[in-house]
């Protein structure tokens, strides 16, 4: 399972224009799921994105996390991040898991988030073509796999 997390100043997704899933400051989390994950691997990756130190403290170091200051994660399915990418010009999309699968995990993902941050979960919509804006605070963006 791969998470690509953005700390962000807001951040929101749109489907058929309208406004599905919204924050102010907090992460942006595109989900990538693959085949062979499972639910241990979700449970292990939130925790990892909800515990991740990217947030300043007050000597101006990124050692507070999501849980440490409160703020708001946003989900958004990416089937694309788990491509291959090595040869060629075109990616591979054999190594993604299947839409079921993909669906069952990333609910599965945030459900268990909305369990863990009282401070709020919001979610793209699994499978729709989304157009999702952002403002990256930093920028800070990190790449984490499970």
């Amino acid at each position: 399972m791969i998470g690509l997390i953005q700390r962000v100043q807001a951040s929101q997704v749109e489907v058929d224009q309208q406004v599905v899933g919204k924050i102010n400051r907090g992460i942006l989390l595109l989900l990538g799921v693959q085949k062979g994950d499972t639910q241990a691997h979700a449970d292990k990756l939130l925790h990892k994105v909800i515990n991740y130190r990217i947030f300043q403290d007050d000597a101006d170091k990124m050692n507070l996390s999501l849980l440490d200051i409160g703020c708001e994660l946003l989900v958004v399915s990416q089937f694309t991040l788990p491509a291959d990418t090595r040869k060629g010009l075109r990616p591979s999309f054999t190594p993604a898991a299947d839409p079921q699968t993909g669906r069952e995990l990333y609910d599965y993902f945030t459900e268990k988030a909305a369990t863990s941050l009282t401070t709020g979960v919001q979610t793209g919509e699994f499978g729709a073509d989304m157009q999702v804006s952002l403002i990256n605070d930093g920028p800070v963006t990190f790449w984490l796999e499970v």
